[in-house]
């Protein structure tokens, strides 16, 4: 299960958007992904979350965080095999840790936690709470948006990861995110 887990060494560099749920950071990272013309990775928990609700009427469970995890890593895993100098992801293994501790009383599963801090990228992009809020079938903390991005902050703050908070307009964030990237691009 922990070879599952191991992000595979790769040349390119990787961004991660991390924030909140509604926060952006899908629109966002498909735009960066278009604009430099690179692999994207989607979130896999979306997909994975969104079969069990059609299938169960369910939202997301403890067992539910390593199955997330281990297929999140496979597509950025495949991905960063054939990238060639960027790759933007959706999200990461840090971030089903702060959702697995915010929903499930400070819990995460030891494996998954242990390759949350073990995995290494060059930026993330902090999408803060100042778009509005787009209800589906999995969102399901509106009123919690405030502390759930302290608690995605603190989680970067903690681990020492570098970020970049994004605020704005789509416009605002693209310019403020492409003014980093285009300092860390060869």
């Amino acid at each position: 299960m922990e070879e599952k887990l191991t992000q595979k060494p790769s040349n390119c560099l990787k961004i991660v958007l991390f924030g909140p749920e509604s926060s952006g950071k899908t629109t966002l990272s498909r735009k960066l992904a278009a604009h430099y013309n690179c692999s994207w990775i989607p979130e896999y928990a979306r997909e994975y979350l969104q079969q069990k609700w059609e299938r169960e009427q369910k939202i997301c469970e403890p067992k539910d965080l390593l199955p997330i995890g281990e297929g999140q890593m496979r597509l950025e895993n495949e991905a960063a095999q054939s990238a060639e100098k960027l790759l933007i992801c959706d999200t990461d293994l840090l971030e089903t840790k702060v959702y697995g501790e915010a929903y499930y009383n400070g819990w995460c599963s030891p494996e998954l936690e242990y390759h949350a801090l073990e995995n290494t990228y060059d930026l993330y992009f902090l999408t803060y709470i100042d778009i509005p809020w787009e209800a589906d079938d999995l969102r399901d903390r509106p009123e919690q948006r405030e502390e759930m991005f302290l608690q995605f902050k603190e989680a970067l703050v903690t681990y020492r990861r570098p970020f970049v908070l994004l605020k704005g307009s789509l416009d605002e964030r693209m310019a403020t995110a492409t003014e980093h990237l285009n300092i860390l691009l060869p």
